[in-house]
């Protein structure tokens, strides 16, 4: 290769980049979003930035940087889902145990869903907008619900109701007809209403009523308390644990659960607050025998209403890197001070 040759190679690759970098976040939550998991999403786009790098001279402008990166990233998307099994949480898998179930064995052979760190997403502070489209679309249930579908319906849904693209552009695409397009949304926008997702009460994490109720939550859990804990979970709260199919639905079912399994004594856990999936969540760090705590689990919740309507507790501390987390912590004494209902 001439130097001439290599010197433009070098630019290129050097504008690609620039114009490129802006975009990841976005993709990431794209590929996220298709494929249920945080490492699989990361590796996805990478694949989709080394393609278009690669078609970086085709490209000729006559659609947007942004829909022909989408339309590369969807794509290989796709392909890798052609032989992978969907990601399930517990409740994907079957009816709720019954109230005193022993914990299941964990099934790592499971590929379950992942939670995403809100750092990940990067939203456009300046855009509030923007983050609130992020968070919505990224939510646990929203995305839990969409691995069900077939990964065409998948695309078509997120392409069509989340980024707002016209029929015409996915069908072409996807290659597709404009009905069959509409005829497969039709059919995923059923499929997440039989699977129960909604989104127009969900609180948002900023909001006040939501912090109060995050935060009774964390001094509950450091105390022990029981009781506290109880007083903010809805009736029909739903608990689960993932990698352990066992999963629990009903207020007394969760509160039984965490008193006779969980909650042994005060300070047994600390807890440190992050985000995941635009939704409260916090590192729960358990205290092991040499005095430290040590990674336990990404804890995503979802307040309905005025209440905890379902607590994700991803017992996997390998989580724990990807948020950015210590595999360990000082941890700090339980409050003493009682909670207010």
């Amino acid at each position: 290769m001439s130097a001439t040759a290599a010197d433009r190679l070098s630019r290129g690759g050097e504008d690609f980049a620039r114009l490129a970098d802006p975009y990841r976040p976005e993709l990431l939550a794209h590929c996220y979003r298709m494929v249920g998991s945080v490492h699989d999403a990361e590796d996805l786009v990478q694949e989709t930035l080394v393609r278009a790098w690669r078609a970086w001279d085709g490209f000729e402008g006559r659609a947007s940087m942004r829909t022909w990166l989408y339309r590369i990233c969807t794509n290989v998307c796709l392909r890798a889902l052609e032989n992978r099994a969907r990601r399930p949480l517990p409740s994907g898998l079957g009816a709720p145990d019954a109230l005193d179930a022993p914990l299941a064995a964990a099934r790592p052979e499971v590929p379950w869903l992942e939670p995403l760190p809100d750092a990940a997403l990067r939203a456009d502070p300046a855009d509030p907008a923007s983050i609130v489209v992020s968070r919505q679309s990224v939510r646990l249930a929203l995305v839990a619900a969409l691995q069900h579908l077939p990964p065409r319906q998948r695309a078509v849904l997120i392409l069509r109701d989340v980024l707002g693209w016209p029929a015409a552009e996915v069908a072409g695409l996807l290659q597709m007809s404009v009905i069959a397009v509409n005829s497969a949304l039709r059919r995923a926008r059923d499929g997440l209403r039989q699977a129960g997702v909604g989104e127009d009460d969900v609180r948002e994490p900023a909001d006040a009523g939501t912090r109060a109720i995050v935060d009774k939550y964390a001094a509950a859990f450091e105390n022990a308390d029981v009781a506290a804990l109880t007083r903010l979970l809805a009736a029909d709260a739903v608990l689960e644990m993932p990698p352990t199919p066992t999963w629990f639905a009903g207020r007394e079912a969760v509160a039984r659960f965490f008193g006779t399994r969980v909650l042994s004594a005060p300070g047994d856990f600390a807890l440190t607050a992050t985000g995941a999936n635009g939704q409260p969540a916090f590192a729960a760090y358990r205290r092991g025998g040499d005095g430290g705590y040590h990674a336990h689990a990404i804890v995503v919740l979802e307040v309905r209403g005025a209440a905890l309507a379902r607590i994700v507790s991803f017992l996997d501390p390998g989580l724990f890197p990807v948020f950015g987390l210590p595999p360990m912590t000082p941890g700090r004494q339980a409050s003493t001070t009682a909670l207010k209902s």
